[in-house]
């Protein structure tokens, strides 16, 4: 067995419980054969962990320890091919790892898989199914629109049709997390449905309730506690209440305060090079700047470019052209400034008024426009 223990590959927290274990992942996948290669991906405190073994007579086994449950995904390479080879359409499964003795059978795919011997991966096949219906539609529009021709998927009424469909699903689903939260407050997977309804721009009142309705033991774990942090952020952000000031360098090591720039409507724009959605935006946040940049306004980009990469940013600077003021402490996710907004994902803006007051979140596209313009006569 090969173990590889890298830096953090993930865009976002794992979800584990503060408890310590040892695990032991026993594989069974037919009459598969060597060369025939198993590989156990998951994330840890130190990184992503990557352990491979080659599968004898169908059989495989992972050894390990975790921190309490944490989602994992088993890769088998039917031919031995290295994981870097596997691609999207690699023979996968998820399964949750916990201090337990957790067996796989399958057929001759992974994706068949049966998992018996723990809890943990019981409630979370519990959890799916409560959600399957919905979770289904969503997938079905996904690949509806990757399906189709480029011609297609500019067409406006497709993907307003689309949209419709995918909002219906939507809907779908977060009433279904909903009941499930209410109906187990001590399931691991509440806190992930909780986590996944209050999105990247936390509503406090709606999600603070429910939060508090979880079981002490789900709340004093990591997520738990994480979560937390998010909603006091999400309270200390919201619209109405002062924006916390914050120092960052600019692209020339300079130090920039938020405050400084008291006297205009600020947008604080939280992006990074990396960032796709983040790039197809800034074009809607160029015509935006363009439009308004005589009337008290301007924005303040906050990049959450990783350590080292400040050649990466300064070029997607360059090739979207960002004129406005840039910073960034090169640190990813523990960007110190996104930390204090309790940003959880990108892209991600408050618009700040010449008081310094929070006005409004997340304006994206003709409602950033429609905003400015409503603020800007």
């Amino acid at each position: 067995m090969k173990r590889l223990v890298l830096s953090l590959l993930m865009t976002s927290p794992a979800f584990v419980f503060a408890q310590q274990g040892d695990f032991t992942l026993n594989g069974k996948i037919g009459t598969l054969d060597a060369p025939a290669k198993a590989y156990l991906t998951y994330r840890s405190d130190v990184g992503a962990v990557i352990d491979s073994v080659v599968v004898h007579k169908g059989e495989f086994v992972f050894k390990g320890k975790v921190d309490g449950p944490t989602m994992a995904r088993v890769l088998v390479a039917h031919k031995g091919e290295d994981l870097a080879k596997l691609g999207r359409s690699a023979d996968n499964a998820v399964v949750y790892l916990e201090p337990a003795t957790i067996n796989l059978t399958a057929t001759d795919s992974i994706k068949t898989v049966a998992v018996t011997g723990s809890k943990l991966n019981k409630e979370n096949a519990s959890y799916m199914t409560h959600i399957a219906a919905p979770l289904a539609a969503i997938t079905a529009v996904n690949k509806e629109y990757a399906d189709a021709p480029e011609e297609k998927q500019k067409d406006e009424t497709f993907r307003n049709q689309l949209g419709v469909k995918y909002e219906k699903a939507e809907a779908e689903m977060i009433a279904l997390q909903g009941s499930f939260i209410k109906a187990n407050p001590d399931s691991y997977f509440s806190l992930l449905a909780l986590r996944e309804t209050a999105g990247q721009s936390i509503d406090v009142t709606t999600i603070e309730p429910v939060y508090k309705g979880l079981s002490a033991r789900v709340r004093a774990t990591k997520a738990g506690l994480e979560l937390a942090k998010a909603i006091d952020a999400a309270r200390a952000t919201s619209v109405g209440v002062m924006a916390p000031d914050f120092t960052q360098n600019d692209v020339n090591g300079k130090p920039v305060k938020l405050s400084s720039f008291r006297g205009k409507y600020v947008l604080i724009d939280f992006w990074a090079s990396w960032c796709g959605p983040c790039r197809q935006e800034n074009p809607n946040v160029v015509a935006a700047y363009n439009k308004f940049k005589d009337k008290k306004f301007t924005i303040l980009g906050v990049s959450l470019d990783q350590p080292g990469k400040k050649a990466d940013w300064l070029a997607a600077i360059a090739k979207d052209g960002l004129v406005w003021t840039q910073v960034s402490d090169l640190k990813f996710w523990n960007n110190e400034a996104a930390a204090l907004y309790g940003v959880r994902g990108i892209p991600q803006n408050f618009l700040v008024d010449p008081a310094g007051k929070i006005v409004a979140t997340n304006l994206r596209g003709e409602d950033l426009h429609k905003k400015l313009a409503a603020l800007l006569k």
